[in-house]
């Protein structure tokens, strides 16, 4: 029951406006312009230690009656052999929610099983981002999520989220922790530890705090079936091709979410607060028109 409890908390502080791409590039609010059968494999960026995925996976139950099976970094799963109550941790919300260790083994059983995978191909890396870092993306040149994708005639679905300024601040980073004594050190450590891909940026859990809560913005981009390519199977160029411009599709999706946000009146909690006792607070919240 925690899990639910946060996810209800932090959808009222965030109020998530969810738009999606019909077939004809028509942008809708909502999503339907995400398919309704799987296999999918919604592919985009994260947020500040990944706190959109929260809302994204309540919104598919609640619209879609899909389970998203998130792909996340080992880490998040600790073997745990007791726990001190009986309810559960934070580490727990992704095992609850379907979500599984990072591995190709994994998104190939998933896909083959008609499932809806989230993935994040910029993991860690974006999840804990340093300052002036928001909203960027940071993905690897590889592309094999692509040709699995083609192996398996599932559809693609980029999307972009932006808000995570709207509700923390962040105060310190790894490049704050590594300016210390011995911080590099010990940060170089625990990477080596982790097996982590990127060696260049060590992990470390940035400080944040609470600000007075703005709103999250989603956008699904236009489905791409990979039904018609196998082209891709076979041509490196056709799977770096596409794997680029899946990558502009998310970059020019959340640039559009950036810009869209300054002309929503719901914006700030303040006005959803006014608006939510008057028409209840079941009622979806107006946002920006797409």
């Amino acid at each position: 029951m925690l899990c639910i409890g946060k996810c209800s908390d932090l959808t009222f502080r965030t109020c998530p406006a969810m738009f999606s791409t019909l077939e004809d590039g028509t942008v809708v609010r909502g999503l339907a312009g995400v398919p309704e059968d799987g296999p999918v494999l919604l592919v985009g960026n994260h947020m500040l230690l990944g706190i959109e995925l929260i809302s994204l996976a309540a919104e598919f139950m609640r619209h879609k009656k899909a389970v998203v099976r998130g792909i996340a970094h080992p880490l998040l799963f600790p073997k745990k052999t007791k726990t001190w109550s009986e309810g559960h941790d934070f580490f727990d919300f992704l095992n609850l929610w379907g979500g599984v260790p990072m591995t190709y083994k994994y998104i190939y059983e998933l896909l083959a099983a008609g499932e809806f995978v989230l993935l994040y191909p910029g993991g860690y890396r974006e999840a804990i981002h340093c300052k002036g870092e928001e909203h960027r993306i940071f993905w690897p040149d590889q592309t094999e999520f692509v040709r699995m994708a083609a192996q398996l005639n599932a559809t693609i679905v980029p999307f972009g989220v932006v808000g995570e300024d709207d509700l923390l601040n962040l105060l310190c980073t790894f490049d704050d922790i590594r300016s210390v004594p011995f911080g590099r050190e010990m940060m170089r450590a625990y990477s080596k530890h982790l097996k982590l891909r990127d060696a260049k940026h060590e992990v470390i859990f940035p400080g944040v705090c609470l600000k007075i809560p703005g709103r999250f913005y989603y956008r699904f981009g236009k489905p791409i079936p990979m039904r018609e390519r196998q082209d891709v199977l076979t041509d490196r160029r056709a799977a770096t091709d596409l794997y680029t411009h899946i990558k502009s599709e998310v970059q020019g999706i959340i640039s559009y979410l950036l810009d869209k946000r300054e002309e929503d009146e719901y914006r700030k909690i303040s006005r959803r607060l006014m608006f939510m006792p008057s028409q209840g607070f079941n009622t979806q919240v107006p946002s920006f028109d797409p």
